[in-house]
């Protein structure tokens, strides 16, 4: 009785099959690579709507700081020491009343706050009745819809 014996050294693919794993590992690394450049794009939106979210919330920080100082200093705010009639982003350059200084004071903190850029200002009415608007202006160019100049404003009554 004979038994054969087969030598096996390995086994070897058809030549048709040949090089399909390396562009399986090609396609791979594409999709890999697709995907991180997705979660880099979202990562830089986010830190743009972060920025502006940011900017949005020095922002109303910036009318109730001013809000406050008018009621701190009502008499004047009801005289209307406080209006400023249109958009102001300078200071005044020799403030001699209160008023006057409080509103630089608010112009400084909003150009910190909110970058110093020209279209940073802010404008205040109120009325006989002591019914005040604040609105306050700044640059939000790389905001979320990349439209430059956003305003904020709050009404109160002081």
């Amino acid at each position: 009785m004979r038994t054969h014996v087969r030598k096996s050294i390995g086994i070897s693919a058809p030549r048709k099959s040949r090089g399909v794993g390396l562009i399986e590992v090609l396609i791979a690394v594409l999709v890999m690579g697709i995907g991180m450049l997705g979660i880099a794009a979202l990562q830089a939106t986010s830190l743009r709507n972060s920025q502006s979210s940011l900017e949005r919330g020095n922002a109303v920080i910036q009318t109730y700081t001013i809000l406050d100082a008018m009621r701190a200093n009502q008499t004047a705010a009801a005289a209307g020491s406080y209006n400023l009639a249109a958009m102001t982003c300078s200071k005044f350059a020799t403030p001699g009343s209160l008023a006057q200084k409080d509103i630089n004071n608010w112009i400084d903190a909003m150009h910190a706050m909110l970058g110093d850029s020209t279209s940073t200002c802010g404008q205040i009415n109120c009325t006989a009745a002591s019914l005040c608007t604040v609105t306050v202006q700044w640059d939000d160019s790389r905001g979320s819809d990349g439209s430059g100049t956003q305003q904020i404003q709050t009404v109160s009554q002081l």
